[in-house]
């Protein structure tokens, strides 16, 4: 039995609302399923604007240009993160500054990110790993004290909070992403947070690839035309309609990945007994939304063997992240503040098992019987 790691699923409408994206003749972006998403994840979150985006990366992309980050500016944030994090600084020829990774839920070390700033010191970009918060009350603290744009890599966050506040809504700025691979998807796609009410009509307008052509719309100005930098973040009505079949499903689709999530935690239990894997850790603060399930292997030879095993099994388990600080373009782009111990070793050992909302009881079981053979 193959057991594949993800598996796209739908929750209902989606044709039903591709076909009425179809029949509205607009098929470009910023149309009325575009709004429909927005207002949803505006209303949902809380947050006073959100613009669709092609992707995570394009929000967080349009971020780093709200932020002001410039040549020689600074962002701290994790080395375990995807490369977008890191890109959105280097394209506007900022540096990124890597620091050290907690060892239970592998976010961000809040404790040590004071060390790392200096007078180039721009902004703060934290990412919730596996939708699991980093620690956003002394986070928030540190940024507040030291005058830095805060900026949520929150990619894997929808339906996640920190003390009940969703996450996506603490930093001035925040990315979500709707890739085929996170609980809620449209394919490729991604939304921009703008939790800071002055950044608003700018980031309209570089949304919409450096025009005022929205305010056109809305008869605010005369005449439609260039007035700023920007580029082409807007999805297609296609994506838009697809994503809010998914949307609306929210609680649903992530409930579902919640029982999933339980069902692997209490079955690896004895596992992690004998000493075999470590379980996520979840702090009692953090409402997670069942993104990943992963454990960690007891060394990084046992984890490539077993991964290579589960494989050979029909197991779809994966690796994650190389980390970014010894990534060839981490190097040349970016710096670590100091040794990563933590970063260079969880990473090392860390198996990310077969999830989705349409993965059953039978297909977890033998994940765990198979995890059992090849780390016993």
């Amino acid at each position: 039995m193959a057991i594949s790691f993800n598996m796209p699923t739908l929750v209902g409408p989606e044709f039903q609302y591709l076909s009425e994206a179809l029949e509205r003749a607009h098929l470009s972006g910023n149309g009325a399923f575009t709004k429909r998403c927005q207002r949803l994840l505006e209303e949902s979150l809380g947050a006073p604007r959100v613009l669709l985006t092609h992707s995570a990366t394009g929000a967080l992309e349009m971020a780093a240009i709200l932020a002001g980050i410039g040549p020689g500016d600074e962002v701290i944030m994790p080395s375990f993160t995807f490369c977008s994090t890191a890109n959105a600084i280097v394209l506007r020829g900022g540096v990124p500054v890597f620091v050290d990774i907690r060892p239970d839920t592998l976010n961000i070390d809040e404790t040590a990110i004071e060390a790392a700033i200096t007078p180039r010191t721009r902004a703060i970009s934290v990412v919730h790993y596996a939708g699991v918060a980093a620690q956003m009350d002394a986070i928030m603290e540190i940024a507040e004290r030291h005058g830095l744009v805060m900026m949520e890599d929150a990619a894997q966050g929808l339906h996640a909070d920190f003390r009940g506040k969703p996450l996506g809504t603490f930093g001035a700025l925040s990315a979500f992403s709707f890739h085929e691979t996170k609980n809620l998807i449209s394919g490729e796609g991604g939304a921009l947070v703008i939790n800071d009410p002055a950044l608003a009509e700018r980031a309209e307008i570089i949304w919409e690839k450096g025009t005022n052509r929205a305010q056109f719309q809305r008869g605010e100005v005369a005449r439609y035309t260039w007035v700023d930098i920007g580029s082409s973040f807007l999805p297609s009505e296609l994506t838009a309609a697809f994503l809010y079949a998914q949307l609306e499903a929210g609680e649903e689709v992530t409930a579902r990945r919640m029982t999933a999530w339980q069902r692997y935690h209490a079955a690896l239990a004895p596992l992690e007994a004998d000493g075999l894997l470590r379980r996520p850790r979840v702090p009692q603060e953090c409402g997670h939304n069942a993104h990943i399930y992963f454990v960690l292997a007891p060394d990084a030879a046992r984890r490539d063997a077993a991964l290579k095993a589960l494989s050979a099994e029909g197991v779809n388990a994966v690796m994650h992240y190389v980390p970014l600080h010894s990534a060839p373009a981490g190097l040349r782009y970016g710096r670590a503040a100091g040794p990563l111990p933590v970063t260079d070793d969880l990473s090392a050992r860390l198996i990310r098992l077969p999830l989705h909302p349409r993965i059953t009881p039978e297909e977890q079981a033998a994940v765990v019987a198979a995890l059992g053979r090849v780390l016993g």
